[in-house]
């Protein structure tokens, strides 16, 4: 698929995060809550646009929650066993190739 998820769903990540940002300041009692959301997430889209954007949000939650969501996203990576009973420690050879990689 050569669509990023931004353009399919005509929300890019900026409006995003101004859209769970006003979701979790404007009080969902408010009479006019969807008129100031949509005004909070930049004012390019409209009331109807946030409301149906809030229940595809629900939607996806309830699926998520559901344990339907299938956790294989794209092909399979090779899973690293790590050994939790015994402490590794920081070396100065880990310190000193750090430094010459230049990674701070």
């Amino acid at each position: 698929m050569d669509k990023s998820p931004d353009v399919l769903s005509g929300w890019s990540w900026e409006e995003n995060k101004l859209f769970k940002l006003a979701l979790a300041v404007v009080d969902e009692r408010h009479p006019d809550r969807w008129e100031v959301v949509a005004a909070m997430v930049g004012g390019k889209k409209t009331a109807e646009d946030v409301h149906k954007h809030y229940v595809i949000l629900l939607e996806d939650l309830q699926f998520i929650e559901s344990g339907k969501l299938d956790h294989e996203l794209g092909e399979r990576q090779p899973c690293i066993q790590v050994d939790c009973t015994r402490s590794v420690c920081w070396t100065d050879d880990d310190n000193n190739l750090l430094v010459r990689l230049d990674i701070n």
